[in-house]
């Protein structure tokens, strides 16, 4: 699945963990590239991950994952 990227924005690959993963962070769980719609906070610093096509994944305060992080340029 190809995401494109806003006209005028900057894509680069972040490390994210549950205290800096962000709503529109795209992550790559298996082969399929998933946008983060929503987040909720957990008990123990993890988080559950809303994406846009329904799944949810939960993080643990200690997970590090990859992720790119759309920025718009000025």
């Amino acid at each position: 699945m190809s995401i494109p990227a806003p006209v005028g924005a900057l894509a680069s690959n972040v490390e994210v963990t549950a205290t800096t993963v962000r709503c529109g962070d795209i992550i790559q769980v298996g082969s399929r590239a998933c946008r983060v719609g929503n987040l909720f906070q957990l008990p123990n610093g993890a988080k559950q991950l809303l994406f846009e096509s329904g799944e949810l994944l939960t993080i643990h305060a200690r997970t590090r994952l990859v992720a790119v992080r759309i920025t718009r340029r000025r």
